[in-house]
């Protein structure tokens, strides 16, 4: 049966027309996901190495396109099957004003520690930690690894979209991110939370700040083999998906810590996936009078909040810009959670999620939604992880 699936596929793969489109076929046991892997190397000539077809071995499957996926329902003891959906970067504005400021170009003549870093008390914390080592992923649009405020600490990453590219930035979302996470300006530039950890970019995101789920879950596979110790995942999307879920979880077992974004819907107690996921850490935004941000979502599914309102950061060609959304607070607890591992080692999520909520910093929420947890206080964070 696996033979006739495999070239089923080929047939597929040899066609890839404008009315086919990208699913993530699962195999259900490793064995026949194994003998299938076997299949494909014996076809590998007639199939110019497969180009079309995307391996994802820790969910034990492919992603590739289909013209029809009701024609699998033969196969349905040995595989399932799921549309491969786009994905999307998320940053918002909370107001006309701000959508026009997030377009903005600033110019930084001297060091500047963004409101954000500061109302955490991150520079307060840095006598005891700047992160130093900590390996974090940022599954994004790549990063600018030339800017001067980012270049002693990128120190590596992937371009899953064209593997023999580097994972340069294209869109500028992952180098924002990766400011706030860890910019090390020297003497004018910006300073982010944690400037002395490591920052690997994960470019699963194209010019346009989407994705395939198995981009993304080819990057996440990336970041386990290559023993990254936080994951920072600022994107979102509505509906679940039982693939990235499940490569999650192994990062999750592997000992990754995943921090995300629970969305700009200003949504009480919905928030996106992956933050949905039991396995992530979700975050929601702040505003500088540290209340819950309008665009936030928010509730008891949130684990913790951060500066998220016109967050200024790092952008393409050494500029710098300020965007707003929950992506921007994802970011403050990624480089927060790395110093905490500089000064502890290794925690479990789960370790993780309770040291920041036992020293976050009381916030209001501008509705009446009872709130679980406050804003990440990144000093009382390294102390108690250092307790």
């Amino acid at each position: 049966m696996e033979r006739d699936l495999i070239y089923w596929i080929h047939d597929e793969l040899q066609y890839r027309g404008a009315d086919s489109s990208r699913h993530i076929i699962r195999f259900k046991s490793k064995r026949e996901y194994l003998n299938c892997l076997n299949l494909i190397s014996q076809l590998k000539p007639s199939l110019d190495a497969l180009p079309f077809l995307q391996p994802l071995p820790s969910i034990q499957g492919f992603s590739c396109f289909l013209r029809s996926a009701s024609e699998l329902s033969s196969y349905s003891d040995t595989v399932s099957i799921e549309e491969d959906r786009k994905q999307a970067v998320i940053h918002a504005a909370s107001s006309s004003s701000t959508r026009s400021r997030s377009q903005a170009k600033f110019r930084v003549d001297e060091q500047f520690i963004p409101w954000g870093v500061r109302q955490i008390k991150a520079p307060t914390a840095w006598a005891r930690s700047t992160g130093h080592k900590i390996k974090i992923a940022v599954i994004d649009t790549g990063v600018d690894y030339m800017h001067p405020d980012l270049q002693r600490n990128v120190a590596g990453g992937v371009n899953v979209i064209y593997r023999h590219l580097l994972p340069r930035d294209d869109n500028g979302h992952g180098t924002h991110i990766s400011g706030t996470i860890a910019a090390s300006s020297q003497r004018k530039g910006i300073v982010g939370v944690a400037p002395n950890a490591s920052l690997y970019a994960v470019k699963a995101f194209d010019h346009n700040g989407t994705a395939f789920i198995s981009d993304i879950i080819f990057g996440i596979e990336w970041c386990i083999r290559n023993r990254i110790d936080i994951i920072n995942m600022s994107f979102g999307m509505k509906n679940s998906s039982k693939a990235l879920e499940d490569t999650i979880r192994k990062a999750y077992e592997a000992g990754v810590i995943i921090v995300a974004s629970s969305g700009n819907d200003g949504r009480s107690g919905r928030i996106d996936y992956p933050a949905k996921f039991p396995y992530t850490i979700a975050v929601g935004a702040t505003t500088k009078n540290r209340k819950v941000a309008r665009f936030s979502n928010r509730g008891k599914t949130i684990d913790i909040y951060a500066p998220g309102d016109k967050i200024y950061s790092c952008w393409l060609n050494g500029k710098y810009h300020e965007l707003s959304g929950t992506s921007m607070a994802t970011s403050h607890v990624s480089g927060v959670i790395a110093m905490m591992m500089a000064v502890r080692g290794k925690m479990s999520t789960r370790t993780v999620k309770d040291l920041l909520k036992k020293s976050s910093s009381a916030i209001q929420s501008k509705r009446s939604t009872s709130l679980d947890t406050g804003e990440i206080n990144a000093l009382q964070a390294v102390r108690t992880a250092m307790s």
